[in-house]
């Protein structure tokens, strides 16, 4: 499982850096999160199929995060795209779309879901339990926090051998099934196996200044990506205009006992010298990592 940024960038496309957004890879499937102007051409330069993209999350309205869908859509149909598409995103993103492949005549070959989210709302999506939560930005904009199931401990291969039970297809149907059967005895899988190991906790937050609406979504993440717009020196700024700072973003990870963060969503005003906003967020959570287009990194629990 990996995250893969395809835009980094803020408010509008610079030579360095796209708009806004990321994928995240898994073996089953593949999602988008936010799909700015120009993501499909990103994706020519990168392993990611958009007939395998199975559900996009926005996080707002806002023309950077959003101005890629319509041609994405279409596109997608036109690579013998088939299978359902859901859209999450916040009030008006239906009307927006609809209206958009209407007027352009889009036809498309495969079902379109389109789910407009509330804070507090939870959705199971492939496997993983999806929770959506208000954030604080100068239009309504939502952050997701995504966890996967619980995974079965590791066989005790030791206990096994002790009983003179063989490598083979039944170590398989441990690990599957509540009970087994060996010598005419029926045990229980359970005592046979290790502690559970905790399901892949994640969170992509959109625009947002410090709230509490991020820490409750970061809470001991493995990973959190989170936007860094601005440097120390212009917090104000970043305040005005409803977006945090490298080291506001640091800070949050470490309230929230996150493991991991990674920065995205990088003004253009910092080329040159973008460095200066990891080191700032490293001063606070020293587990802090500037992202740059085409940049992956694989989600370990």
């Amino acid at each position: 499982m990996e995250f893969y940024f395809l835009g980094t960038g803020a408010g509008m496309p610079s030579k360095q850096r796209n708009v806004s957004s990321i994928a995240l890879l898994h073996p089953k499937m593949t999602w988008l999160f936010d799909c700015g102007e120009a993501t499909q051409h990103q994706m020519l330069h990168s392993p990611i199929k958009p007939r395998k993209v199975s559900t996009i999350f926005i996080t707002h309205l806002h023309g950077d995060h959003i101005f890629g869908l319509p041609g994405f859509i279409s596109t997608r149909a036109a690579l013998e795209g088939t299978t359902l598409l859901t859209i999450y995103g916040p009030k008006g993103l239906r009307e927006w779309l609809e209206a958009t492949l209407r007027v352009t005549g889009t036809y498309l070959r495969y079902p379109l879901d389109i789910i407009e989210v509330e804070a507090g709302q939870t959705y199971q999506q492939e496997g993983f339990r999806v929770t959506v939560e208000a954030l604080e930005h100068r239009f309504l904009a939502y952050g997701y926090r995504i966890e996967g199931e619980e995974e079965k401990g590791a066989l005790l291969v030791e206990a096994l051998q002790e009983l003179g039970i063989p490598s083979g297809p039944l170590y398989r149907r441990i690990k599957q099934d509540a009970t087994f059967v060996f010598d005419g005895i029926e045990y229980q899988s359970a005592d046979f196996l290790g502690a559970p190991k905790p399901g892949v906790k994640l969170a992509v937050l959109g625009d947002t200044v410090p709230c509490a609406g991020s820490i409750c979504l970061a809470q001991e993440v493995d990973v959190l990506v989170h936007e860094a717009t601005f440097a120390d020196s212009e917090e104000d700024h970043a305040g005005r205009f409803g977006h945090s700072t490298a080291r506001q973003a640091a800070e949050i990870a470490r309230q929230a006992q996150a493991k991991r963060l990674l920065l995205t969503h990088i003004s253009a005003r910092y080329v040159d010298q973008e460095q200066r906003l990891e080191a700032e967020a490293r001063e606070v959570f020293q587990e802090s990592y500037l992202m740059m287009d085409h940049q992956s990194v694989v989600i370990k629990g």
